[in-house]
């Protein structure tokens, strides 16, 4: 039996510059830290040749004896494409129970896609005994979901599941990316925690639809959404340089004017909800903040100093938002159980609960 997990992420500035329409003309950097909120993944042996996925978040599964019998790109209505993309692109002789699960709602900006197609490829090559480095576990999840799946996404998602961390991440021309950690004193990585706040819009959404656009616009060179794209790229490398000197203010004030920036690239980055969402904030002491990954909806991030966070708090319960209360991640993918011989019901301190399924497809 194997347990694995992979964390999702907040991203603080550059997003957007990870799609290969924008670094593949001029280079692309991010800065994003993975949080304590995670996808799991459990496998166990099967004995009857079959493959047989549950998602718990879904609320669906599926039974498979044949993957080489399914269409190349696998049916996207089904919910459960990405295991299956990741079963497919994998090509092994594998009889096995995959159940997925995960602490956060998909859709919510946080990168869990990414995050559900890295701890699948983490269990299932640690399972074949072929295991993956960061590296090549980050860009084969992107690879499958770019090229296998055929989805408008970058690559930032995946390198943070992969590598956990607070990081600045770049992307050259060539698709080559380089991860460096940001080596915080511990000081002001514990009061930069501290004083990011998640607050959940209630409007779950597929980023996909709002990429495409932004891809499609990032192909005019000389057009505003390249500009604004610079933008949140140059502040995503102030974001770092500030962190670095443990000037958390200018951090926070940064982290507004990406956030102004992010906006002029599509028209479907925000809506008047989240502006007055954000605005509440900003008027309660809030120095600055964002919607988290693609926008249209998901987790409003703010950043807020300790002599005001009870007020932002306060006034964003009463426009009716929950905060999720959250801490950085350092591991990022990895298997937390591998034993062939574990009864994961007597395993102290792991707790599964298995919701009942409203829908079913079986092959």
């Amino acid at each position: 039996m194997l347990i694995g997990r992979s964390p999702v992420r907040i991203s603080f500035g550059g997003g957007g510059t990870d799609l290969p329409s924008y670094y593949e003309q001029f280079g692309g950097a991010v800065l994003s830290t993975a949080i304590d909120k995670y996808f799991y993944t459990i496998l166990g042996n099967r004995s009857d040749g079959r493959i047989q996925v549950i998602s718990s978040d879904l609320r669906l599964f599926g039974n498979w004896s044949d993957l080489t019998a399914l269409p190349a790109l696998p049916d996207k209505s089904s919910g459960l494409e990405i295991p299956l993309a990741v079963l497919k692109d994998l090509g092994a002789d594998l009889a096995a129970d995959l159940f997925l699960a995960s602490e956060i709602p998909p859709g919510t900006g946080l990168g869990s896609s990414a995050s559900v197609c890295v701890n699948l490829l983490k269990v299932l090559t640690t399972h074949l005994r072929c295991p993956l480095s960061k590296y090549d576990l980050a860009e084969r999840a992107f690879n499958i979901t770019r090229f296998g799946l055929k989805r408008h996404v970058g690559k930032q998602d995946e390198y943070a599941a992969a590598f956990g961390g607070l990081n600045y991440i770049r992307f050259s021309r060539d698709g080559a990316t380089q991860v460096e950690p940001l080596q915080l004193d511990p000081g002001v990585l514990s009061a930069l925690q501290s004083n990011l706040m998640l607050f959940f819009t209630g409007a779950a959404h597929h980023s996909w639809d709002i990429l495409a656009d932004q891809e499609k616009s990032t192909r005019l060179p000389d057009g505003p959404a390249v500009e604004a794209l610079h933008q949140v790229k140059e502040a995503a490398a102030l974001m770092k340089e500030a962190l670095l000197c443990g000037d958390l203010e200018h951090f926070g004030h940064l982290l507004d004017e990406a956030w102004q920036a992010k906006k002029r690239i599509s028209q479907r980055i925000s809506s008047p909800r989240i502006d007055q969402l954000y605005d509440v904030a900003r008027e309660h002491g809030a120095l600055g903040g964002k919607i988290t990954g693609a926008g249209g909806g998901g987790f409003l991030l703010l950043y807020c100093e300790p002599s005001f966070r009870a007020a932002v708090r306060s006034a964003l319960q009463r426009e009716g938002v929950q905060e999720m209360a959250f801490a950085f991640d350092g591991q990022g993918a990895h298997v937390i159980v591998n034993d062939p011989f574990i009864d994961h019901d007597e395993h102290a301190g792991t707790r599964w609960t298995f919701l009942p399924l409203s829908s079913a497809a079986t092959v």
